[in-house]
């Protein structure tokens, strides 16, 4: 299990770096936006062999849960994780873009919130492919596992949640 998320992550990467190479390297932008549309293919790929590993009796472990995570985090953040990747091959192999001015204030704490219901988001599908996980499995395997990944998941939440609102109370000057 923690292969296929490890090959998950390093074909994302690698999807988005051919992405930009094609928009960039060979100028050709329709291209880019179908190897930056694989993205979730390969979130989709990872679901569908997290199933058929509980479906071939496989106990649901950890590994599960942080598949359920990934697949999550992916799709909240697909969006910003590609625009970041643009932004610095932009900087590192084109010398050109724009470097982003700190934020502070109030802007710094938006976009802290923007950022805190990303990972909302993110929680909410893995939450729920977690429970997904649990009821495929059923009650002939030990799903403990999986609800241990979602508490500790929710503890992080937590405290992303505190820090993002103390940047809305107390404004970075």
């Amino acid at each position: 299990m923690i292969a296929w998320i490890i090959t998950a992550e390093i074909a994302f990467w690698i999807v988005i770096l051919v992405g930009l190479i094609c928009r960039y390297g060979l100028k050709m932008p329709k291209l880019s936006i179908f190897f930056f549309a694989l993205t979730p293919v390969i979130d989709l790929l990872l679901v569908i062999l997290t199933t058929m590993d509980l479906k071939a009796g496989t106990p649901a472990s950890t590994s599960h849960g942080i598949a359920a995570i990934y697949i999550g985090v992916s799709i909240a953040y697909g969006k910003t994780m590609i625009t970041w990747a643009d932004q610095k091959f932009q900087q590192w192999f084109l010398k050109s873009g724009y470097k982003n001015e700190p934020l502070t204030g109030m802007k710094k704490g938006m976009y802290e919130m923007k950022l805190l219901s990303q990972h909302i988001v993110a929680f909410l599908i893995g939450a729920g492919l977690l429970y997904a996980m649990s009821l495929f499995v059923g009650s002939n395997s030990d799903t403990t596992s999986l609800f241990q990944v979602m508490k500790v998941w929710g503890i992080v939440l937590a405290i992303d949640a505190a820090i993002s609102i103390s940047y809305v109370i107390f404004p970075k000057k």
